[in-house]
């Protein structure tokens, strides 16, 4: 045993100094390259005998060995910096992972917490053994309920619907009182007889003499040919021109005054415009806007909602939604979800948690081009009508001029009457053809269908509002597609622009379609 004790104490001491000369040897080379005594008295010994050239280039030698000494040590620095952000990195990763585990644990913990209460509720309203309940979810599946608390003696029972969480809490306090209004609503005389060019013209006087604000006859022709078009309009332009007071005047000359939704800078999704389901209260914080959405379909007014300022945020964040729901071809379809799921005590209008988006009902925004606000994107302005309010209006006298009652029904029923009489030309409708096919081939822009086919709804209406063909036309062409050159390399399209015009005024006559031609002289100029 004492000589394996004594062999194995040699074979690791000789190890031992294997590793110690490795450590020896390392420090003794790094000793060797930083010795800078003995590289000084090397140079000493030889430089003597130097001559011009060799001292330049033992010159050149000390910097360019300084130079790469520096280099190693800048990356071996950064190496050790960037593996202790690395550690660093997976440590915090190592923490949050640690946090989520420790969070999701507490979720499961509350959600149990919850079925509990849920299935304490269940007992407290006195469902039968027979009546099933999906705890997740919160929804009956099948089953009945007994009428009157817990069972009273000859309670009458009533079959559960299929998807209705039974409850005596009631989550819609706006939408119910909307029911409880309508419960004995009994509609005003609406002025069946009014025209279009009529209506244009009691609209102006009252405005003047009632409110004090002046518009001109083209641009309420071109509001009214607008809600004909389409249910978005967009009122851009300087500040100071009416943009607001328009649609919210046009309310009280119909005695039904526009719901006004301010937008913030914050909105980023539709809970900001209809409003949200708060899990904690279970209680839905209802917007005015929702409010007034569920109101219109029990009335046949002509309402507005204005959404003022409305590109101070993104519009495809917060009305997204609404403008998918407004391309449906049919309207039955109009229907936008409230909540995921039915209570029994939610309001009589609202279907399995959705709710139908009315005819009778158009949405304004008002839009600023500045510094403070977002650019309304094509998606937007192809489905809306803009209309442009650069100049303040002009001060007239008017007489003295009452609102009037105008039902939903009877000014569809006079744009349905303008769509029959006063269509767009077949001359006319050539000479767009021959202009699609020249923007085509000379700017790679196309017309769509969609904008012809609102085009075709909105000159008729404008010309029974007393406007001519030819400049319902020109307005649709200048802020529906000439508005889209902006996204064109136009420095370089100068001329194209130029000869669009000449063509304009050759295919359409001399001193016609003066608010394109006028449009795109300012392109011109901006680029």
């Amino acid at each position: 045993m004492d000589n394996f004790l004594k062999w194995f104490f040699a074979f690791i001491t000789a190890i031992l100094q294997g590793f110690g000369m490795i450590f020896v040897g390392l420090w003794n080379g790094i000793k060797q390259i930083f010795n800078i005594g003995e590289y000084i008295e090397l140079f000493k010994e030889y430089s003597t005998q130097f001559g011009v050239l060799e001292w330049i280039l033992a010159i050149l030698a000390i910097i360019i060995v300084i130079a790469v000494f520096l280099l190693i040590i800048a990356i071996i620095v950064l190496a050790i910096r960037k593996y202790i952000r690395f550690r660093h990195s997976i440590v915090s990763n190592e923490d949050l992972l640690e946090e989520i585990s420790v969070l999701q644990q507490r979720v499961l913990k509350m959600v149990k917490e919850k079925d509990e209460i849920m299935a304490m509720k269940v007992a407290q309203m006195g469902i039968p053994g027979s009546g099933k309940l999906s705890l997740a979810s919160g929804q009956f599946v099948e089953g009945t309920a007994t009428e009157g608390g817990e069972g009273g003696e000859g309670a009458e029972a009533k079959p559960l619907e299929a998807g209705v969480v039974q409850t005596s809490e009631r989550r819609f306090s706006k939408l119910m009182e909307v029911d409880n209004f309508y419960a004995n609503y009994q509609p005003p005389e609406y002025d069946d007889t009014i025209t279009l060019e009529q209506l244009v013209e009691r609209y102006r006087n009252f405005a003047c003499s009632r409110m004090h604000l002046f518009y001109d006859q083209k641009t309420i022709r071109l509001f009214f040919a607008g809600m004909a078009s389409t249910k978005l309009i967009v009122l851009q332009g300087i500040s100071g021109t009416g943009k607001t007071s328009l649609p919210y005047s046009f309310g009280k000359f119909l005695q039904v005054d526009t719901t006004i939704a301010s937008v913030q800078p914050s909105w980023r999704d539709r809970t900001e415009l209809f409003g949200y389901f708060n899990e904690f209260t279970k209680n839905f914080n209802e917007t005015e806007v929702l409010k007034r959405i569920y109101a219109s379909g029990y009335n046949d007014n002509v309402n507005l909602i204005l959404l003022d300022e409305m590109n101070i945020a993104r519009i495809e964040y917060y009305f997204a939604e609404m403008l998918s729901i407004l391309e449906m071809p049919n309207a039955d379809e109009w229907e936008l979800d409230i909540v995921p799921n039915a209570w029994s005590t939610d309001p009589i209008r609202l279907n399995h948690g959705k709710i139908r988006i009315p005819q009778n009902i158009w949405y304004v925004g008002t839009a600023n081009n500045d510094d403070s606000t977002f650019s309304i994107s094509d998606k937007v302005y192809d489905r809306a009508q803009p209309i442009n309010l650069d100049e303040k209006g002009i001060a007239f006298e008017a007489p003295d001029t009452p609102p009037v009652n105008l039902s939903f029904s009877h000014l569809n029923a006079m744009f349905e009457e303008a769509f029959k009489m006063y269509p767009i030309s077949q001359e006319n409708l050539k000479k767009i053809h021959q202009l699609d096919l020249w923007v085509i081939e000379k700017l790679r822009v196309a017309f769509g269908n969609r904008i012809l086919k609102q085009m075709g709804l909105f000159v008729p209406v404008y010309v029974a509002c007393g406007g001519d063909e030819l400049d319902g036309i020109d307005y649709v062409l200048a802020t529906k597609i000439f508005r889209k050159f902006e996204s064109l390399n136009l420095a370089m399209l100068r001329e194209e622009l130029k000869e669009l015009c000449t063509y304009l005024q050759k295919l359409f006559g001399k001193n016609k379609m003066g608010e394109s031609i006028a449009y795109l002289q300012r392109l011109q100029k901006l680029f």
